[in-house]
């Protein structure tokens, strides 16, 4: 086998030329990468937090930004983002149907104990923002689990100072607002960098094996209510009747005694106008009540029969009018005059 020999060949003139400037190519392509790794977008929802061999820089907005390639480091956090812990279950698939599940840890993170020493389930769900990206970055090793310890603790917190029936029915927003507040203060003295939005109780339940015996407490207490709601109605029915009855028998009584009252007035003026009349004239006046007062009877009688003392001289008047009637004396002789 023949040996080769290059020395006699002659280089093409590209790769003269590419062996002539391989510095300045070298270079050009050094800077290309530089400027490459140098420029970085951060989205509309983020900010960069730029660190210096680990040490924080700056903190730049969303666009086009520039950093120094090899030197510094961008983290991009999702400050506009709204985040969710959930506790008590999880989700497996978000779609139309979401699937959920309560298998591992997560059921033991929705047992807790109440004020009553009772138990209670209690899945909620905890949604917060990134609104310090620099402490949420350094101030805690791992902010995300702390934040999780924080809301499971505050939790237990709140429902250990409630009653069941309070965190089944009717303090579950009481609560939900209490976690809140508490959370948050736990956030800030950790300097986690977050805000808290929402707690939202998603389900509150007795645990399974009494949760027979806590629906039949509460179909009782609905029913409590219901009838103290009926009676309520039946007495908002009947003692405002009662009383008007009664202001309106006070009232007729009232009108009865000024009625007697008046009566009675103008019975002894009458008297008093008979007495002087009488003391006037005896006689005259005797017989003039004595005629006002037959006056008066006769007309209440039917058949009328006039008879003496003997029972003789029977006179019967059948059918006898007032307007008929003009004077009746009967004397101690049994004589009628008419």
């Amino acid at each position: 086998m023949s040996e080769l020999n290059f020395s006699n060949q002659e280089m093409s003139p590209v790769l003269k030329k590419i062996i002539k400037n391989i510095r300045t190519i070298v270079v050009v392509l050094f800077a290309l990468i530089l400027v490459w790794s140098g420029f970085f977008q951060v989205g509309p929802e983020e900010a960069g937090v730029v660190v210096r061999f680990g040490k924080y820089t700056k903190t730049v907005m969303p666009g086009l930004n520039f950093k120094i390639p090899f030197i510094e480091q961008v983290y991009k956090v999702p400050v506009e983002r709204q985040q969710k812990l959930e506790f008590g279950f999880r989700t497996t698939s978000s779609s139309i149907r979401s699937q959920y599940t309560t298998q591992g840890g997560a059921r033991n993170e929705s047992l807790m104990l109440t004020g009553d020493l009772n138990l209670a389930e209690v899945e909620w769900v905890v949604q917060y923002r990134i609104n310090d990206p620099f402490k949420f970055l350094f101030k805690v090793r791992n902010p995300e689990s702390t934040l999780r310890d924080i809301s499971e603790g505050a939790v237990r917190q709140i429902v250990g100072d409630r009653t069941v029936n309070e965190v089944l029915t009717v303090g579950r927003t009481e609560i939900a607002s209490s976690v809140e507040q508490l959370i948050q203060e736990l956030a800030n003295n950790y300097e986690l960098g977050v805000k808290i939005d929402q707690v939202v109780l998603q389900d509150v339940n007795p645990p399974d094996p009494v949760k027979a015996a806590f629906n039949a407490v509460n179909e009782a207490q609905q029913e409590k209510e219901t009838l103290i709601n009926k009676a309520k109605s039946e007495y908002n029915k009947v003692i405002p009747k009662a009383k008007g009855q009664a202001e309106e028998t006070l009232r007729k009584a009232e009108g009865y005694a000024v009625e007697r009252v008046n009566n009675a007035k103008g019975e002894v003026a009458r008297f008093n106008e008979l007495y002087s009349e009488f003391v006037k004239a005896p006689e005259v006046t005797r017989q003039r009540i004595y005629l006002e007062t037959m006056q008066k009877v006769l007309p209440r009688l039917g058949n009328k029969i006039i008879t003496d003392q003997e029972g003789n001289n029977v006179l019967p008047l059948l059918q006898m009018q007032l307007d008929n009637v003009k004077e009746v004396n009967l004397s101690s002789s049994g004589d009628k005059n008419e």
